[in-house]
């Protein structure tokens, strides 16, 4: 007596997943030798993720993009000297019309890095805290075209959306353009016959509306966002 075949037709029994699909190729980009080899050994471990290359500058990433058409680049945000990750980021998107993702991985979360960076064209934004299924789950989106935000940063971004922050005064773009000359506040307060304590208090607000906490972050937002003359 023969036995009837297993019923095949669609739907008759679970899916199994397709083998096939193509990995996402993803180059590294940290100027910390252990971090890249921990998220090379971390990322050995995720189905689906290829790193075909790493970089240890900004300049080095631009490159890689370029030579290797990555899916993904992981990218930091600081890198030492030279190009930081913002410029790297806005090169890639830029170079390959956006066929590169860029997705940050990084371990600052001000307003003025989120900022920066999703004005360059970064797909997402991570931080390093985050569990690595989240960072695995954040590439495949990124290699998607679909943006991933870490929590503090999704906030961080609402809370900005709701609450713009004012303008700079006269005097605040007047104290801003001395500040990216690089004077000091000795030198700034004899320039506009101001007091140092009155400069530094315009300093103080100049930082909270810029979402910064340095006086390079305060130039380099005002660059982006054209403040300065």
């Amino acid at each position: 007596m023969n036995r009837a075949e297993p019923n095949a037709h669609p739907g008759s029994g679970p899916e199994r997943p397709a083998s096939s699909a193509r990995p996402v190729r993803l180059v590294l980009c940290d100027d910390h030798a252990v971090v890249r080899a921990g998220l090379r050994a971390l990322l050995g471990s995720a189905e689906g993720v290829e790193v075909v290359g790493e970089a240890d500058s900004g300049a080095e990433a631009v490159a890689l993009a370029a030579k290797l058409a990555p899916d993904v680049v992981l990218m930091d945000l600081q890198l030492g000297a030279g190009m930081d990750g913002v410029e790297a980021t806005r090169r890639i998107t830029a170079d390959s019309a956006g066929a590169v993702h860029v997705l940050v991985l990084t371990t600052y979360d001000t307003d003025a890095d989120i900022t920066r960076a999703i004005e360059a064209g970064a797909t997402g934004y991570l931080l390093k805290a985050e569990r690595p299924e989240e960072l695995f789950t954040a590439i495949h989106s990124a290699a998607a075209g679909r943006t991933t935000l870490s929590a503090p940063v999704a906030h961080r971004v609402m809370a900005r959306m709701r609450s713009p922050r004012p303008g700079l005064t006269d005097r605040e773009c007047d104290i801003l353009g001395q500040l990216a000359r690089g004077l000091t506040n000795r030198d700034i307060a004899k320039a506009l016959f101001l007091s140092e304590a009155t400069v530094k208090t315009h300093l103080g607000r100049i930082y909270d509306k810029l979402g910064v906490d340095t006086r390079a972050g305060a130039v380099a937002v005002a660059k982006e966002q054209r403040l300065l003359p």
